[in-house]
């Protein structure tokens, strides 16, 4: 059984910092890629931040040089470090783990909220 646990959101002010991380189980975490996307009220799901099975990074314009995305093969877990945070980064974040169309899970989502 496949489990993303998202943990680490919550309410933050405007220039703050969160770091989410998400657990896998229950699958060859280090062979994944791993992806951050968040979900906005109103709007469509976009991606945030990617990291291959090698480490190599993407990131959505919007949080280049703000947020930084990294994993632990050892634990299991990516982590999504988010600073300088802006009310437009306020959203539900769902960690992702891709190999192919057929293994591609989702968590639950973490609730972001940035406000003063």
């Amino acid at each position: 059984q496949v489990q993303l646990v998202e943990s680490g959101g919550g309410l933050v002010q405007p220039g703050g910092s969160l770091r989410l991380s998400c657990a896998a189980s229950g699958i060859t975490f280090s062979i994944y890629a791993m992806g951050w996307y968040r979900q906005a009220p109103g709007k469509q799901r976009e991606l945030v931040a990617t990291i291959t099975s090698s480490g190599s990074t993407n990131y959505v314009d919007s949080v280049k040089g703000r947020f930084a995305v990294s994993r632990d093969n050892a634990k299991n877990t990516v982590y999504l470090q988010m600073n300088s945070l802006k009310p437009e980064d306020t959203a539900v974040y769902y960690c992702n783990a891709y190999a192919s169309r057929t293994y591609n899970y989702w968590g639950q989502g973490t609730q972001v909220t940035v406000s003063s």
